[in-house]
């Protein structure tokens, strides 16, 4: 739309300005012609312009992006303030604002429509109960839906995805949930908090880069014998105590 009235402007004050002029008497006719030879000129001169304006036309015919909304361009991200008709112009989070040029943007991201789902991953003691992780997961994704400042936000509630892995120290569990666009993070790091919460009370522990040594079936009186080096029997016989 802003582009659309900057168009139509911009040719409402040119018509005007060639009435006023056709009506004090002067001959438009040659102004035209000079006009058009000035456009070409400033075409051919002027290719890398012609390409941003051309790419333009069509992000904003392919209904890409529009203002408000918050998109990734390859190299830049932010949210939409202005389109012209040569650039945007992106406010990032942090705030600094990008001006990119049509043409130099090869393809784009849109975060804000319709919906987004975030996935996130935990990881637990390897023999943590999976059904129980996945039911007090469930517990505080029904509880979230229930929540008058998040749960209007939520389109699939918080829940256990699945098991993703299983290494030599933990077992790697995701989650996911689907919701509107906006603010997926700040959902997912309210989910994360509640999670943690829930799964402290349920007796669930997470996985920590400690590294437990075990014995097999043996005692530990049977490993700490397992661990005295053995000696060869001429070194055994010259250490014995001598016969009285």
């Amino acid at each position: 739309m802003p582009v659309i009235r900057n168009l139509t402007l911009g040719a409402v004050l040119a018509i005007a300005a060639l009435l006023v002029l056709s009506s004090t008497g002067i001959n438009v006719a040659p102004l035209l012609a000079g006009f058009g030879v000035l456009g070409l000129a400033l075409s051919f001169g002027s290719q890398t312009l012609v390409k941003d304006v051309v790419s333009g036309i069509f992000f904003i015919a392919d209904d890409a992006f529009r203002i408000g909304e918050y998109i990734d361009t390859g190299g830049l991200m932010g949210t939409v303030e202005h389109i012209s008709l040569r650039s945007i112009r992106l406010r990032h989070h942090n705030g600094p604002v990008h001006t990119i040029p049509f043409g130099q943007i090869g393809s784009v991201t849109n975060y804000s429509r319709d919906w987004g789902t975030s996935k996130f991953e935990l990881r637990f003691e390897r023999d943590a109960d999976a059904e129980l992780i996945r039911k007090t997961a469930k517990k505080v994704g029904l509880a979230m839906l229930e929540d008058p400042e998040f749960g209007s936000e939520f389109l699939v509630p918080l829940k256990m995805q699945g098991i993703e892995t299983v290494t030599e120290t933990s077992m790697v569990v995701r989650f996911k949930f689907t919701s509107r666009p906006g603010n997926p993070g700040i959902l997912k790091r309210e989910g994360m908090k509640r999670l943690l919460s829930a799964f402290k009370a349920a007796g669930l522990s997470l996985a920590s880069n400690a590294v437990t040594v075990r014995s097999g079936t043996g005692t530990a009186a049977d490993a700490a014998a397992a661990a005295v080096p053995l000696r060869p029997p001429e070194v055994a016989a010259a250490n014995a105590p001598a016969a009285t």
